[in-house]
């Protein structure tokens, strides 16, 4: 089964920052890595006037991009409905672990980034096993502070991997 670690925290934290470090530190050890970005707005991967584009314009519900480097596949929900942590994850194939940043309120263990006080109090957030914050803290959850990224990529590999 693959491995999930979550990246949480309020917005403009430093989320992305964060697991795009992790992901290098990782891929570095040789781990392969997914990553999985929840979006509060509607998206759109695709450009306007490529022929991908236009097959979806068109009205395909799934278009295939394929080339020698990679492919990508995009979907239409077509019920609206935003699939669950669980399917996306079965999306990934051959990968070591996957980095998830958002889907807060799922069930995978998760590390969350506290940028100050106020955060700490309103944090209601499930399955925290380690902190990153450079705030004082006095936490039972192992801290890291920002600069302490190799720190915690170690730290993801002996908890998670």
């Amino acid at each position: 089964m693959t491995k999930v670690i979550g990246i949480v925290g309020w917005k403009d934290v430093g989320k992305t920052y964060l697991v795009t470090e992790i992901i290098k530190l990782l891929v570095a050890k040789n781990y392969r890595v997914g990553s999985i970005k929840h979006a509060h707005d509607d998206f759109d991967i695709d450009k306007p006037g490529t022929d991908s584009f236009k097959h979806r314009e068109s009205g395909s519900s799934q278009v295939i991009i394929s080339s020698s480097r990679r492919w990508a596949k995009i979907n239409e929900n077509i019920d609206n409905r935003e699939k669950s942590l669980k399917e996306l994850i079965e999306e990934f194939e051959y990968i070591d672990i996957i980095i998830v940043e958002g889907f807060k309120n799922e069930i995978h263990p998760k590390i969350e980034i506290i940028a100050n006080n106020l955060e700490i109090s309103n944090s209601k957030i499930k399955n925290v096993i380690a902190i990153v914050s450079d705030v004082m803290l006095y936490s039972n959850t192992p801290v890291f502070k920002k600069n302490e990224i190799k720190s915690l990529v170690e730290f993801i590999i002996k908890k998670i991997l």
